[in-house]
């Protein structure tokens, strides 16, 4: 029934999430709630984790793409596991800093980063940068020469794949805002020209072909071509790429017709053309590094909502009314995204009827979902929205000036607030007269 086995029913036909009955925990912090939990996010990073060990050698990294969910809490959860991560901004750098996260394992992604973003990088030791053109490359060489500082880059490639994703999504083609290409040999020029630069020391490759990928053939062949330019750099220009980082975009379970491999699957068949290719190009095998983000912390999230009205026009639609909408979960806005949606008081309720779940935004696309089959809702119901872990909060506004909803964290039979709720106040504290 449900996306993720963290989910369950209680005999008073409430949805359960861990241990907690997600009814208890509504009426407890109030609606629009983010509700993490801790115990799944914790077993998804041990899997990827586990699964380099098993199929690398250990001989590699797991970055937590801390768009996906960034708060100090859980910055502090993926180092306590032992993974790196992946910034893309100066406030995502900034969070983890503040957590205590080490910083030789983070790496600054961004095809626009600024020179404070790059100032506060070096200043905090971050491990690599993953340039993204000429520019950022020479001012992160003139600002790490005026620090005397060597610093550790990698150049983020377009490896020319088409993963079948959403056009929003796509990052791996030629025409796409991120990285340099290869097909124009534009990626061969760039190492060229770095190779020359006296503060700064190629130490790999990137690469990202999108998100929410179900097949691992696209990853397999990234692997092939990444593998490739590198063995294509050592022989052209002696330049030794050690690392290969082949980003994330694993596909995770949304809805009912999602089928997502594990992380076991896909490292596995990606470690084994990495091992292939390096063998038939005489070069040692890399370290190799990805970026899973949403694979990690989607499923561990839902958003706890209560329903304020129902909306029936004859013969059209129904719309359902919730206290939140497009400001914690402006998904469904931009891509059409698929979720499963449970009434969390009713959890075990037979569907009657389509229906349309609305924000409570000023707009006429403030929907969360479109007619879907639901059972029977009545204002006062809880709605649970599944496995929002992941670019819900990291990407909620206030917009209507609508205060953002706290995160709760849950943890066996513990709970607790790791994002406070924001009020009226937080929202004016900018504000000058």
């Amino acid at each position: 029934m449900f996306n993720s086995d963290n989910l369950s029913v209680n005999s008073q036909n409430h949805l359960i999430i861990g241990k907690h009955d997600t009814v208890e925990l509504a009426k407890e912090f109030g609606t629009p709630l983010y509700v993490l939990d801790e115990d799944l996010m914790r077993k998804n990073c041990r899997e990827f984790k586990k699964a380099i060990d098993t199929y690398y050698s250990g001989n590699g990294l797991v970055l937590f793409a801390s768009k996906a969910l960034c708060t100090m809490y859980t910055g502090k959860l993926v180092a306590d596991e032992g993974l790196g991560a992946d910034v893309v901004s100066g406030g995502e750098l900034y969070t983890l800093y503040k957590a205590g996260f080490p910083m030789d394992k983070v790496f600054f992604h961004g095809n626009n980063k600024t020179a404070d973003e790059i100032e506060l990088a070096l200043n905090c030791g971050v491990g690599h940068f993953v340039v993204d053109n000429k520019t950022e490359l020479d001012l992160i060489n003139a600002m790490a020469k005026s620090k005397c500082i060597t610093q550790k880059i990698l150049f983020r490639i377009k490896p020319g794949i088409d993963a079948h994703t959403h056009d929003f999504i796509k990052t791996g083609q030629i025409d796409s805002k991120f990285g340099v290409a290869l097909e124009n040999g534009e990626a061969f020029e760039i190492h060229k020209y770095a190779s020359t630069l006296s503060n700064i020391q190629i130490d790999g490759v990137h690469c990202h072909i999108g998100s929410q990928i179900f097949d691992v053939e696209p990853f397999c062949e990234a692997a092939k071509v990444m593998i490739n330019f590198v063995a294509d750099l050592y022989e052209s220009l002696g330049i030794k790429a050690n690392i290969v980082n082949l980003g994330g975009g694993f596909g995770i379970k949304y809805a009912s017709v999602d089928d997502p491999l594990t992380p076991a699957e896909y490292i596995r068949k990606v470690a084994e053309t990495v091992t292939e290719i390096a063998k038939e190009r005489n070069v040692d095998l890399p370290f190799l590094v990805f970026e899973p983000g949403r694979s990690i912390v989607a499923s561990a999230g839902i958003t706890l909502y209560t329903v304020g009205s129902v909306k029936e026009i004859e013969n059209i639609r129904t719309y359902v009314s919730v206290d939140g909408g497009m400001t914690d979960n402006p998904r469904y806005i931009l891509y059409g995204s698929k979720y499963s949606v449970v009434i969390a008081n009713n959890a075990n309720a037979d569907t009657v009827a389509p229906i349309t779940i609305a924000g409570k935004c000023c707009e006429s696309g403030d929907l969360i979902q479109e007619n879907i089959l639901m059972p029977e809702i009545k204002v006062g119901d809880t709605l649970a929205v599944l496995a929002t872990g992941a670019y819900n909060y990291s990407m909620a506004s206030n917009y209507n000036r609508i205060p953002r909803p706290p995160i709760v964290a849950v943890n066996g039979d513990k709970k607790k607030v790791i994002v406070k709720r924001e009020s009226y106040e937080d929202i004016i504290k900018n504000d000058i007269l």
